[in-house]
């Protein structure tokens, strides 16, 4: 069961210092990526389906989930996190950011050392493109949504339905609320941390 902390803990917890993240338990199956050829920064790959699943943060994982907006999708996305913690007993922490207040929201997250920062909101999209650049010691997962040039400490999870990549270019025409389904969100979780914990970061992984 994943212990989920409140955002203002204090150190007593064992989250008072930065670490070197956990190594992940188990590797990436065969059609993630391809062993002799792994993507380029900023690469878009396709990973075969359940390629991720034999992977898992080691217990005690430290995540914080960053959510902004009270949208279904945007919804869907937080509970596929909170259920996908609780099956793997990570650390858990979570920071819901009110409009008008992301960088503040990203920045709390980040002050809380932990080993991956978890985003869900396209609200996040834009000031993460700002944040991330400037803490390159810092990973970060961004679910259902893309930043247009990640450093490599910034990995996407994304499909045709959801595609959102800021910088004022609007929504895509390939939008759709439907396609946040419980189960293409799990695998958007699994997807990527999967990814972070094999060091395959600075990439979008596509999942239709």
């Amino acid at each position: 069961m994943a212990t989920v902390l409140l955002a203002g803990c204090g150190g007593a917890d064992g989250w008072s210092e930065p670490r070197d993240a956990p190594a992940g338990i188990g590797t990436l199956g065969a059609g993630f990526v391809h062993p002799s050829a792994p993507p380029s920064p900023e690469a878009t790959i396709s990973p075969r389906p359940g390629s991720w699943s034999a992977v898992h943060p080691a217990p005690g994982y430290r995540i914080v989930l960053v959510s902004a907006g009270h949208e279904a999708p945007t919804q869907t996305l937080v509970d596929a996190v909170l259920d996908w913690a609780d099956d793997e007993d990570v650390a858990l922490r979570t920071v819901a950011v009110d409009a008008g207040d992301y960088v503040g929201g990203i920045t709390k997250a980040m002050s809380m050392h932990p080993d991956l920062v978890v985003t869900a909101g396209d609200d996040l999209v834009d000031p993460l493109a700002v944040i991330t650049a400037n803490h390159l010691d810092q990973q970060f997962l961004v679910v259902g949504a893309e930043v247009a040039e990640p450093t490599h400490n910034v990995t996407a999870v994304d499909w045709s339905g959801a595609s959102f990549r800021g910088e004022g270019l609007g929504t895509s025409s390939t939008y759709d609320a439907d396609s946040f389904t419980p189960e293409r969100s799990a695998a958007a979780i699994r997807a990527g941390t999967a990814a972070v914990l094999n060091g395959v970061t600075g990439i979008v992984i596509w999942v239709d």
